[in-house]
């Protein structure tokens, strides 16, 4: 029988390519990794592993276990909550990852929601900017994750496996220096700031930049790109450029020495919460999908 602990170090090996790395992620030791590897082989009937140098590499058979493990890990996750669950526990366990505007905005107001109606659910919480946290939720690696998406165009393709809660629909604003020739102006189309110094967020977003600056007719000269929002707004405040960013960025951050304006034309990204379709019926991770839409409400 193929238990699902030896399925997590499988995967760990797949990922990290040998048994000392798969360890260190695992927080166990090496000969543990090796000797859990040689017991799944046995179960298997089979060879998964082929070890070429330092490495290992996947035979057929193992490509197959380690293609299928996500979804039974993600599966047997959900088997164990609901029953615990059912069977009165009252007890919960959410792995969330978010965005970082959306950690620091719709987050705090879910999870203080969430603990006040159940004390015994716990959730974690890491940082990721989709599409890494939407691997990292088909991978098993989270329950939830918050991501985004510029538009409509392609959203239905991209997640017509999972499980999807639109929360609310974020728009773009255009942020200048306080000194800028643009400081007051009410509306700013954005073919106005073709000669400026950008200042580009996360890559998803960067590209989003540039295809509407492309629209504009016109290739943004980026000078400075972070995911880190504060750090945007900083850099624009000292002088060093513009940006556009998403509105829900600046609900925790004081825009110091800098405008906000209005871009034209408008560009919005909806904003959404994801998860397994069998995860969705996790009594925590329902919850917790009710509090984020809440929270954004």
């Amino acid at each position: 029988m193929i238990e699902a602990r030896h399925l997590r170090v499988l995967r760990a090996v797949a990922a990290t390519g040998s048994f000392s790395a798969a360890a260190r992620e695992l927080g166990c030791t090496q000969p543990a990794v090796s000797q859990q590897m040689k017991a799944l082989e046995s179960s298997a009937g089979t060879p998964l592993l082929i070890r070429t140098g330092r490495e290992m590499r996947l035979t057929q058979a193992g490509e197959a276990l380690v293609r299928h493990a996500s979804g039974i890990l993600a599966g047997l996750t959900a088997a164990e909550e609901e029953v615990a669950a059912i069977a009165g526990l009252r007890a919960g366990r959410v792995r969330l990852v978010s965005f970082p505007s959306g950690s620091s905005t719709l987050v705090p107001t879910a999870l203080a929601a969430l603990r006040a109606a159940h004390p015994g659910t716990r959730v974690s919480l890491v940082d990721a900017e989709p599409p890494r946290s939407v691997e990292m939720l088909r991978e098993g690696d989270c329950d939830v994750a918050l991501a985004f998406q510029y538009g409509t165009a392609g959203a239905e393709s991209e997640w017509d496996d999972l499980e999807v809660r639109p929360l609310l629909t974020d728009r773009l604003v255009g942020l200048v220096p306080e000194g800028h020739r643009l400081a007051d102006a009410g509306s700013v189309a954005i073919a106005d700031l073709a000669g400026e110094s950008w200042i580009a967020g996360c890559p998803r977003c960067r590209r989003q930049l540039v295809d509407a600056c492309e629209e504009a007719g016109f290739t943004p000269r980026i000078d400075f790109a972070t995911d880190d929002y504060p750090a945007v707004i900083g850099l624009v405040g000292a002088g060093l450029g513009v940006a556009v960013l998403p509105e829900l960025a600046l609900e925790s951050v004081r825009p110091k020495g800098a405008r906000l304006v209005t871009v034209e034309p408008v560009v919005d990204r909806e904003i959404v919460a994801l998860t397994l379709p069998d995860l969705a019926h996790v009594p925590a991770v329902s919850a917790t999908l009710t509090e984020l839409s809440r929270a954004a409400a």
